[in-house]
């Protein structure tokens, strides 16, 4: 066959250990402050994401609520909604249409993005933003990029230091249990 499953997995762990080495505490731990905030207030975490990056926003808002007793919206979870919003506007406005229903002043928006670059992304924090609602993107590195157009426009970028989408799409699942962990620590929960 040719092909070396043990080195490729080796690999890959060695790549996801460096990444966990380089993990961006500091700025992981504004965005737990932020969560806590949020929480306090009994205001609403919105979740955002594309691809494999939609996986963890409908994660995210699973463990929260139940586990936190947060109140979360994952904007991906709704298929009728999402594909409404593509078909009668544009893909580009799958989470503008919904977040103008659900969004209220106060609210954390979080995109989870693994380029940063993705237009219906964008415009969710654009959108966010305006409302006067804070914004966190969870991005990473990918192709040198720098977390994309996303790190730029947050109010908290989050830059997974990977150029690689499977590791960036890793650490944002373990950026969710990190914080929801320090949530459930933090308030006895």
């Amino acid at each position: 066959m040719g092909f070396d499953f043990g080195k490729f997995a080796d690999d890959y762990v060695a790549s996801l250990m460096n990444t966990l080495e380089n993990f961006p505490r500091s700025s992981v731990e504004k965005f737990w402050f932020l969560v806590e905030d949020t929480r306090s207030r009994g205001s609403t975490v919105h979740f955002i994401g594309n691809g494999g990056s939609a996986g963890t926003p409908s994660h995210s808002a699973g463990d929260w609520s139940k586990e936190l007793r947060l109140k979360t919206i994952s904007h991906v979870d709704n298929a009728s909604s999402l594909t409404a919003w593509a078909n009668d506007a544009d893909y580009e406005s799958i989470f503008v249409g919904q977040l103008e229903t659900f969004l209220n002043l106060g609210d954390l928006v979080v995109a989870f993005s693994g380029s940063g670059n993705s237009k219906n992304i964008l415009n969710g924090i654009k959108f966010a933003a305006q409302k006067g609602c804070k914004t966190v993107g969870v991005t990473g590195d990918y192709n040198g990029m720098g977390g994309g157009e996303l790190a730029q426009i947050v109010d908290l970028p989050i830059v997974i230091p990977s150029d690689s989408m499977e590791r960036i799409e890793d650490m944002q699942l373990v950026i969710n249990h990190i914080i929801k962990e320090a949530v459930k620590s933090n308030n006895g929960l």
